[in-house]
């Protein structure tokens, strides 16, 4: 990996994370375009907070937190009320748009959890670590997650 701050590092971070980054504050935000400037800003945050990482695991963790923090305060701003939900959705990290419907249709503390589960790859004691919440907490919100879009989806596919 390249010093920090340089321009091959800043390149290589954006590269490797970009996508992840998206598609997390989207399945928080559900605006592609809020989401957009949410992984800007945190890139931002980066070039000038300078974390020392231990691990591109840990780099990424820091990442993903940052991010959901962000995506949370954006939600919580009073430029987002009365916004109508987008329409239009590009990603194509769901194979089944009717299943990304539902799950964006779930609350935000259960569409985080799944997101980072399922898509992400992610373990709920990692997951407990990004959110910073008891893993015990983050099992019993990733099982009533899959509840609700188990009975959402009425068995048409296995959650």
């Amino acid at each position: 990996m390249n010093s920090f701050g340089t321009d091959e590092y800043i390149t290589e971070v954006v590269k490797a994370y970009s996508n992840s980054l998206l598609k997390t504050a989207f399945a928080i935000l559900k605006s592609v375009d809020d989401a957009e400037d949410v992984v800007q800003e945190v890139f931002i945050k980066l070039i000038s907070k300078k974390p020392i990482f231990k691990s591109s695991e840990h780099e990424k963790a820091w990442l993903l937190r940052v991010t959901i923090n962000t995506s949370r305060n954006l939600l919580k701003s009073s430029s987002r009320k009365n916004l109508p939900l987008e329409e239009n959705i590009p990603f194509s990290y769901a194979e089944n748009m009717e299943l990304l419907s539902v799950v964006m249709s779930l609350p935000e503390r259960y569409r985080t959890v799944i997101h980072l589960h399922y898509y992400e790859g992610y373990s709920i004691k990692e997951i407990a670590s990004i959110v910073r919440k008891p893993s015990a907490t983050v099992g019993t919100q990733l099982a009533r997650g899959r509840k609700i879009l188990k009975e959402m989806l009425k068995g048409d596919y296995s959650v």
